[in-house]
């Protein structure tokens, strides 16, 4: 049971970064999809992006799916970006860089996240992208930057981030 070297502990226990409130948190407001698309290019021009791990926290239709789209292509991925809804996970290549996208929506046991082998793919190097990360309870590592989005209306988006380690935080810095 091997985790790389940037994700820390398998289990959440706590919020490391309320040490580092100031640098912990920031908010942002979409007002349109173009906003969205915006930010998945600042996003993805950080280099440290590349061995991060970003859950995606909101309700049904919050957008989380649309940013990982702007991200994947921002990141250089051609071709079709499915959802992983029903697949849980989607891999993606990027020009040097490995992406998976995760929706765990229709987990209805975190045991699944063994059973599927999703420990290998943390312990190795890449982008690991996932919504409905509290399907998967505590056995996924911490993620370094938590993307949170709210749907205010038909286009509106308020997004708070945070970030829980040395890399999300350098993330957060960028943005």
């Amino acid at each position: 049971m091997t985790v790389a070297p940037h994700n820390g502990q398998i289990v959440e226990s706590g919020n490391p970064a309320a040490a580092h409130p100031a640098e912990a948190t920031r908010h942002f407001t979409w007002h349109s999809e173009e906003d969205t698309a915006a930010f998945a290019q600042r996003l993805a021009a950080q280099p440290v992006l590349a061995n991060a791990f970003v859950t995606l926290h909101g309700d049904l239709g919050a957008g989380k799916t649309t940013l990982v789209r702007h991200l994947l292509r921002a990141l250089g991925v051609q071709g079709r970006i499915k959802s992983p809804t029903y697949a849980v996970v989607e891999p993606h290549e990027a020009p040097g860089l490995s992406i998976w996208h995760f929706d765990f929506y229709r987990f209805d046991d975190p045991r699944e996240w063994e059973d599927a082998g999703f420990r290998d793919i943390f312990a190795n190097p890449g982008l690991k992208v996932a919504e409905w990360p509290e399907k998967a309870a505590a056995l996924t590592p911490l993620a370094d930057l938590a993307i949170h989005i709210e749907a205010m209306d038909d286009t509106e988006r308020k997004v708070t981030l945070h970030a829980h380690t040395a890399t999300g935080r350098s993330l957060l810095q960028a943005l």
